[in-house]
């Protein structure tokens, strides 16, 4: 399996940018591995490169590194791509480096959500009406036309999942992080506790619940069945480079990427002198804009506790 590949340059942190599709679509990810998972891989790729070009968030051109996950703790099918995204990426010119506007924010998560599930969607359809798909077995509804547009537009009027973390530190750290991601099967051998005669027993955590830690006893043949959900098709390939970190960019434009890092200010330096005016602008950001929320007043907690029993009439 090929490894994943970093811009190797002192003080460039990455952010981790998870997209997830909704379960009403597992049954076409059953039917349709490769189709739809290449359709996965490509919608939440052109989704960062879009957005982190637009000059209203970042006006850059990115790298992403995508690795495919198909698999929950339960092991039931939960496919979800992993990007890592340096923080910041190539002026339109080629001739400065452009770094997020805050150390902690990359790209607006809502904003994300809405384009990736267009695109997302889209692919579906193009794929469904070029009869590209396999509608079979627990999909077999969705050979219909109305049935198949009724899900799409069902799916059209929720908001789909796009999770973003805060920055990582340098190269070493996301490659130790990847390094966890990138060669793991649906369940590795530390979480299972027991196999007893056609049983398996295996921790999990209920991540729908807070995260809470359990375990889960399965019967051995549904525990082979869950298992084997997250085979992919032979020689897919689940880890893919986007944005300058393409294969066909990769060389040139790192070599870029490392000199005008070189010249620009330290991601260090504008931690610090992101934390210096702390005192009036939060490291919280507004959910919808972006933008860094503002502290108008600061209250103790002596303060802050008569206010929480006002009279509102």
């Amino acid at each position: 399996m090929q490894k994943p590949t970093l811009p190797q340059v002192p003080g460039t942190s990455y952010f981790h940018v998870v997209f997830t599709v909704p379960h009403e679509l597992n049954v076409l990810a059953l039917e349709n591995p490769r189709l739809f998972y290449d359709l996965l891989f490509t919608a939440s790729a052109q989704t960062l490169l879009e957005i982190a070009s637009d000059p209203k968030h970042l006006g850059a051109e990115i790298g992403v590194i995508g690795i495919l996950h198909t698999w929950g703790q339960n092991l039931l099918l939960h496919p979800h791509i992993h990007c890592v995204v340096p923080a910041g990426g190539l002026s339109p010119d080629h001739r400065r480096w452009i770094r997020p506007r805050y150390p902690f924010f990359l790209l607006p998560v809502r904003v994300l959500s809405r384009v990736f599930r267009g695109k997302f969607l889209a692919g579906l359809k193009r794929l469904h009406h070029g009869k590209k798909l396999q509608c079979a077995g627990p999909a077999a509804a969705l050979a219909d036309s109305r049935q198949f547009t009724q899900l799409i537009r069902r799916l059209q009027r929720h908001d789909w999942v796009v999770y973003a973390k805060p920055a990582f530190g340098g190269p070493m750290q996301v490659l130790r992080y990847l390094g966890r991601y990138t060669h793991r099967v649906a369940i590795s051998n530390h979480r299972l506790l027991a196999l007893e005669p056609e049983r398996v027993t295996f921790r999990w955590k209920d991540y729908a619940h807070g995260g809470k830690q359990g375990q889960m006893t399965l019967v051995a043949t549904e525990f082979l069945r869950r298992f084997f959900l997250h085979v992919l098709p032979k020689g897919f390939v689940r880890i893919r480079h986007f944005g300058f970190l393409a294969n066909r960019f990769r060389v040139s434009r790192l070599a870029l990427g490392r000199q005008l890092l070189a010249s620009s200010p330290s991601t260090e330096q504008e931690v610090r002198t992101h934390s210096v005016s702390s005192e009036s602008s939060s490291l919280w950001h507004c959910p919808r804009c972006g933008t860094s929320m503002i502290v108008i007043q600061r209250f103790t907690a002596a303060e802050l506790s008569p206010c929480m029993y006002f009279d509102s009439s």
